[in-house]
Parts: C-alpha cells; structure tokens; sequence
C-alpha cells in the first residue's frame, strides 16, 4: 500500500510542546478513539489498552484525555501512572493487552510531551498502523464508529503496575549472582524511574545512592542521562563502583565508571557483545546499531570474530532490523540498548543490569572492562543550520567534498552527512585517525553545503 507523508508521526511517535498542535487534549481524545477503532477490529471482546507516563506536568491532562477517548469507543484502559516506557511495553504483553500508550518526550524538556504506540507484542507499531490511525484523526469513520449506554468503556488503575516492572527487571539478572557489596549512584533524572529504578538495585543487594527521584512535574531531565557529570561528580564523591543515568523515561542509559569516566552505549554494546560472544549467546556473532556508532565498535566485534550491521538513526529501525536478521542485541551510541531476550525495545535498567553482571563475574572494575571493550577512533560532528534545504543528490558541491574526504580516509576512516529529520540542520560526521585533520575536513564539507544553498539551483 502506497501511503501518504505522515503529518503526526515521527520515528517515535508524535512529539511537540505540550497544548500545542498536535500535543493537546483535543487530539489526545481522538487519538485514543481511532487507537481503539484500529485495535478493535475482528474482536468480539472489549478491547484493553494500557496507558503509562513519566512525570511532565502535562501528562496529567494528555493521559485523561487519552482514557476518554478510549472510553468513548468501548474501550477498558489499565492506568498504569508514571512508569518506564519499556515497563509499559512490558505490562501490554503481561496483562494480554490490545495496545500499550506512553505519554513521554523521552529527553526533551518538561514543556514539551509525546505519545507513543505499542502493539499486544510489545513493539512499536509499524508504519502502516500509525498511517491508519493518523488517517482516521480527520476521518468521519471515526463518529460513525461511537458507542453507547452499557457499551461505553471503563478505566482502572493497575496499582501493581510498578511491583510487576521491578520482578521483571529482577528476572533478567541472572539468579545466582547478588549485588552485595556492591555501591552504585542511580540518576534517574526525575523523571519517569525515580521509584523503579532504585528499587531494583536495592532489592539485589546493592547499596544505592540516589540523585534525580524528586519529581515536581517540571525538573525532568535536568539531570540523568543529558547531564552525565551530575552522577560522575557523585560516584567520585561516594567511591561508588558504578553510575547509571537515565532519561525521562528511561529507555536509556550512559554509565560512569569508578573515576567518573564516561562509558556510553557503544562501549557497552562492545563490552556486552565480547560476553555474549564468549558465551555464545549471540545469535549470527552479529550486534546491530545505527550509521552513528563509532568505527572503534566495528573494530573490536571484528577482533572478537563478531560483526556489525548498521541502520539509520532511531532505536526503532534498530529493533526492526534485529527483528527482521534474528538478531537479539543491538542499541545507540546515545544510550538505547535492546535485548531482545529481555525486552522488547531500549530499557535503561535492564541494559545496566547485563552490565553489572558482568562486573560481578569478572571481579574487575568497569574501567578496565571498558578499555579492553574498546578502543574509539576520534569523532568529530558538526550540526549547521541553515535558513532552507535541499536533497544532498542535488547538492553537487557538497557531493565532491564527501567523496574527496573519503578517498583520503579509506578503509581508516567514515564520512556520513545527513539532514535532521525535523529542521534545516546539516549534520557531518567524520572518523579518522586524526582529529585535526577530520575536523578540517568536516568543515570543509560544510562549506561546500553552504555554497550550495546559497547558489540558484
């Protein structure tokens, strides 16, 4: 089926500042009767769909919104309140439900929200789906479709929401191994995990020292995975053994090792893939992630016998390509890291328990696991605004700089320049044994981007 550019949907849901088109309490109704039109259909049951979010002040009004909406079409909703996103993804499976609803903007801050899809299976919806259900917002189909009297739907609250997510994070830590001993710093941002998160590691053995699980509707993400020193400076003040930082809704982490150093999502998905490996656990000896991770990653599965297989930008195309090659561990540079063992999209805490597990059974501190994981090639990313855009196909200087810079970096270097996906902002990324010399070179091609786009076509 052919479909028409989304208007709503982006490659997590739909995202903006919080009673401003399209993330107000109008839409938010509808969306929820069109979620339960597109879930009800072939079922002679009640459709039930679960509804959870971080701790934005907005999302009081965008999830009673929501629940109407569903209401108004049949529908039962199980409120689940602030929890996780891959919690909420997780309770959909758990409690047999026809859909999972997030309402978060993930890291963006307090002011804007977001609302996310997730199918009975536990995975983000595909694009045909969101298509149908954005169709449906400006759809008569939709009034036609109304219920009444005893048909309207109910609303519950799951009071157990947060116990079922602890057990289940608890699950994925393997059985004979504690945290006795063990010291961490746990920044859950205040945001979506500022009770799951340290319950989970306390309830292993760890001793936990707690930053960012004081809420107040508008301090998300004002510490966390954004502002990685904040837990850095507090492992070093704590002599703790590990950090972990999450976002707003915590499908993400950066950890901290014992210096306060910074180990993020490439150098945990090399640290994990050699354990894998090692145990021969992964299945294809393959890890995927996205144009964006480091070469040195690349670099170190080689050396281990494994391989990498790269996608665009977004945890979703990296879930759907794991999906798609039977692959089960993949994840971002940024953070997002999925084991598909576990779980089905990026789960901070999760990801920072298969971490912790291997720093208990290798009895070494995540510093040294860390270096020997892998080894960075320099990085240099430029992000240039522009007052308009252009297909780089038809940006023939542009064009020329691009591949004059990677014939001079060969097989020791990567050259990728893309548009943002939501403004005129040209992103460069080059790798290269030289810093100086890759940083020249982006700035070059940028250069040659604004001859371009000041140049009539």
């Amino acid at each position: 089926m052919k479909m028409t550019e989304r208007k709503l949907f982006g490659t997590d849901g739909i995202r903006g500042i919080a009673n401003v088109h399209p993330m107000t309490p109008e839409l938010a109704l509808r969306l929820g009767r069109a979620i339960t039109h597109v879930a009800r259909r072939g079922k002679s049951r009640q459709v039930r769909i679960v509804i959870g979010k971080d701790t934005r002040l907005s999302g009081y009004m965008l999830e009673t919104a929501l629940a109407s909406g569903i209401c108004a079409m049949g529908g039962r909703v199980m409120l689940c309140g602030p929890l996780p996103t891959p919690a909420v993804a997780n309770i959909a499976v758990s409690m047999r439900a026809d859909a999972g609803v997030v309402i978060s903007a993930s890291h963006n801050p307090y002011d804007d929200n977001g609302i996310k899809l997730f199918g009975p299976d536990g995975f983000k919806l595909d694009d045909e789906l969101e298509h149908r259900i954005e169709s449906l917002l400006e759809s008569s189909e939709l009034d036609r479709a109304r219920v009444t009297g005893a048909a309207i739907g109910t609303a519950l609250r799951v009071d157990d929401a947060l116990g079922r997510y602890v057990v289940f994070c608890k699950s994925t830590f393997p059985p004979r191994l504690s945290l006795d001993g063990i010291r961490i710093v746990v920044d859950a941002a205040h945001g979506a995990a500022y009770r799951a998160a340290p319950a989970v590691f306390e309830e292993l053995g760890a001793t936990v020292y707690r930053l960012g699980v004081k809420p107040n509707g508008k301090n998300i993400n004002r510490t966390g995975a954004l502002h990685p020193s904040i837990v850095a400076h507090e492992v070093v003040k704590r002599r703790a053994h590990i950090g972990i930082a999450l976002d707003g809704d915590a499908d993400r982490v950066i950890m901290v090792d014992e210096h306060g150093n910074e180990v993020d999502g490439d150098c945990v998905m090399a640290l994990c893939a050699h354990a894998l490996l090692e145990s021969k656990r992964l299945p294809k000896k393959t890890v995927v992630a996205t144009v964006m991770s480091n070469l040195g990653l690349e670099r170190s599965l080689a050396r281990a016998g494994g391989k990498l297989v790269r996608t665009p930008v977004g945890d979703r195309h990296v879930v759907e390509r794991m999906r798609r090659g039977g692959f089960r561990f993949g994840g971002e540079q940024s953070g997002h890291l999925v084991f598909l063992e576990h779980a089905t999209t990026g789960d901070g805490i999760v990801a920072a328990l298969q971490v912790l597990a291997i720093l208990v059974q290798r009895e070494r501190p995540l510093s040294e696991l860390a270096s020997a994981a892998l080894e960075r090639v320099p990085q240099v990313l430029l992000n240039e605004k522009f007052p308009c855009r252009r297909p780089l196909a038809q940006m023939p200087a542009t064009q020329r700089a691009i591949a004059d810079v990677e014939k001079k970096l060969g097989a020791d270097g990567r050259v990728l320049v893309r548009w943002s996906g939501t403004e005129p902002k040209l992103r460069v990324m080059l790798e290269g044994e030289d810093e100086r010399r890759i940083a020249l070179d982006a700035q070059r091609i940028v250069e040659a981007a604004r001859k371009d786009l000041h140049e009539p076509r």
